[in-house]
């Protein structure tokens, strides 16, 4: 220690045992293949596949992510299991939205990761209200919020809140009685396109809108890794993690409540 102390704490951190790459893994891609993939879902959902003239220079399929990798082999695929389901919102309709810029980018590591990856067009969602329940946009958004084993939510940053786009998506998406939340027993990642300069994040359209490469850039990768190892972790005990204190006691009131009529 120096004579300013441990300024960080960091003597109260719990070692951690550091994990060898393994190069079997360190650069294989699980992406679903086209032959096995659905051309409709390919199309509305999946923007994020790169052309062929951008695919020579996907930073993406060069990620040291080993350990994801063959956690997701050994976990998911060896088992037969159904590919990690993850649906991916961003909050802005703009031409070059930054936001959509980095849910494409964020969609794209977890593809490479295995998951299958929808991401959810807000145009044309309406504003929420009692009303328009069926409205096709409404109910396309539920289905894939139910559909998903975890959300990726990427929102600008405006007057220094959610924009309203976003925060339309996560009125409409259905929330059940009590305090429910529609990502209970659900994993969750959240990130922000209010990067400083933003505009100097991403390269240029002609160049397929690219996140160059920046501390950002590495969090990322960082925080759709661990999406994709709790995911694997939680998805066996979803039920266990949707069971909460609040909801069994709205349940036991509301049985009490029929056995009196």
């Amino acid at each position: 220690m120096n004579g300013h102390g441990d300024l960080n704490n960091s003597h109260a951190g719990r070692t951690a045992v550091e994990l060898t790459p393994n190069p079997a893994y360190a650069h294989r891609s699980l992406a679903i293949d086209p032959s096995d993939d659905v051309s409709e879902i390919r199309e509305k959902y999946r923007p994020f596949i790169l052309e062929d003239k951008y695919i020579k220079d996907d930073w993406v399929a060069e990620l040291e992510l080993s350990t994801a990798i063959q956690m997701v082999q050994s976990k998911i695929l060896d088992e037969g299991l159904d590919r990690l389901r993850i649906l991916v919102l961003y909050g802005s309709l703009r031409s070059r939205s930054y936001s959509r810029l980095l849910a494409l980018e964020a969609a794209r590591i977890l593809h490479r990761l295995g998951c299958d990856v929808r991401v959810y067009n807000p145009a044309g969602l309406p504003q929420k209200d009692d009303i328009q329940h069926n409205h096709p946009k409404v109910q396309e958004l539920r289905e894939l919020s139910k559909w998903s084993d975890g959300h990726v939510w990427i929102s600008p940053e405006q007057h220094g809140n959610l924009t309203g786009i976003f925060k339309q998506q996560i009125d409409w998406i259905p929330l059940s009685t009590g305090s429910v939340r529609p990502t209970q027993g659900r994993t969750l990642a959240i990130a922000q396109s209010s990067v400083p300069k933003a505009y100097t994040q991403f390269t240029s359209e002609d160049e397929g809108g690219r996140m160059l490469p920046s501390g950002n850039r590495d969090r990322l990768v960082d925080c759709m890794e661990e999406l994709v190892k709790y995911t694997i972790v939680m998805r066996p005990h979803f039920n266990l993690f949707g069971d909460r204190y609040s909801e069994r006691e709205e349940r036991r009131a509301k049985e009490d409540k029929e056995k009196v009529k």
